[in-house]
């Protein structure tokens, strides 16, 4: 036996005997605590639901989330420091939606977002309610349309910012419905709701639990949901579809991971979130947002991801939406 040969097996030898150690390893994933960015300011539905999840998944898993809130930038700052980070799965994304199926087709790089981050599951969704001013020319989804066709231009919706879902989903209704609308941007869904309930815009799309209070003082009036919804604070509105044939979306909460993320670590994190969704806690707080508790599992995900995509990418291209 040259030399050669006797260093090449010692070798060998050496890695068989690290691979017992290394499955170890990857079995005791995770063995700290995990950081869970999320693209919004603490406070937010986003944040509220994220911080919920985390706790109700760490029995599961043995260790705590850290959560750090990085909003602003539409969710692109958030979206970097996750995909740059390493693939350990020990930093994720908990997102909305509109995170990833929309906001990445405003940039000038238009990035393939699936190329950046891995799905790891869904765990909820919620339909959006269209909610009208008492100030209004209009207290119902059909007279806001004859209204609108009536007055080409003159209905005016709010929105949280340039691209978000509330203002695609604004998008889509008016061309769904064949009207035109003015769309007035604002800089967060605070002082977009506030100029609602003084009259001086007509209509928004949101989650409902950001106007209940108004809707209870009769200040604002919910005339129609985006999507079927188990969620008791959404039981009893009308589907939009109803009135407007072909007109349905939803936002949806998940956890991505950075690219190349092992897949027995997405599987264990998903495994925890299964759990966590039959928290009756869980299911409590989410219901109180108006969320249903939705599970889908990465692949599931992956499939949803890119079918959005289609729908907002044609959304954003007939609109002709640009962030400035």
């Amino acid at each position: 036996m040259d030399i050669s040969t006797h260093f090449s097996r010692r070798r060998i030898l050496s890695a068989a005997a690290l691979l017992p150690f290394a499955a170890k390893a990857q079995d005791k994933y995770p063995s700290k605590p995990i950081r869970m960015i999320i693209p919004f300011a603490a406070g937010g539905a986003t944040d509220v639901l994220g911080r919920d999840l985390g706790q109700a998944m760490t029995p599961s898993l043995g260790q705590s989330f850290v959560v750090e809130n990085m909003g602003g930038g539409a969710g692109v700052p958030a979206l970097n420091s996750v995909s740059r980070a390493a693939p350990d799965a020990y930093t994720v994304l908990f997102c909305a939606s509109g995170n990833i199926t929309a906001q990445p087709l405003l940039t000038k790089s238009r990035t393939d977002i699936l190329g950046q981050v891995t799905p790891v599951g869904m765990i909820a969704s919620a339909a959006h309610v269209l909610v009208v001013s008492d100030k209004a020319p209009f207290k119902s989804l059909p007279e806001l349309i004859a209204y609108a066709k009536a007055n080409p231009g003159r209905v005016n919706f709010g929105s949280a910012g340039v691209g978000g879902l509330a203002h695609l989903g604004t998008e889509l209704l008016a061309h769904s419905a064949g009207i035109k609308v003015t769309h007035i941007p604002y800089k967060g869904a605070s002082a977009a709701n506030n100029d609602l309930v003084a009259g001086q815009i007509h209509a928004i799309f949101g989650t409902m639990p950001s106007f209940t209070a108004m809707i209870e003082k009769g200040a604002l009036h919910a005339i129609g949901i985006t999507a079927a919804s188990n969620s008791r604070p959404l039981k009893g509105l009308p589907l939009i579809s109803k009135t407007v044939p072909g007109f349905s979306y939803n936002s949806w909460n998940a956890i991505f991971a950075p690219a190349s993320t092992p897949a027995d670590a997405i599987d264990k994190l998903y495994t925890a979130m299964r759990a966590a969704a039959q928290n009756p806690g869980l299911k409590h707080r989410f219901d109180e947002q108006g969320v249903d508790i939705t599970l889908a599992g990465p692949d599931e995900l992956r499939k949803m991801v890119i079918k959005e995509r289609a729908l907002w990418e044609k959304v954003i291209r007939d609109a002709r939406i640009e962030l400035n």
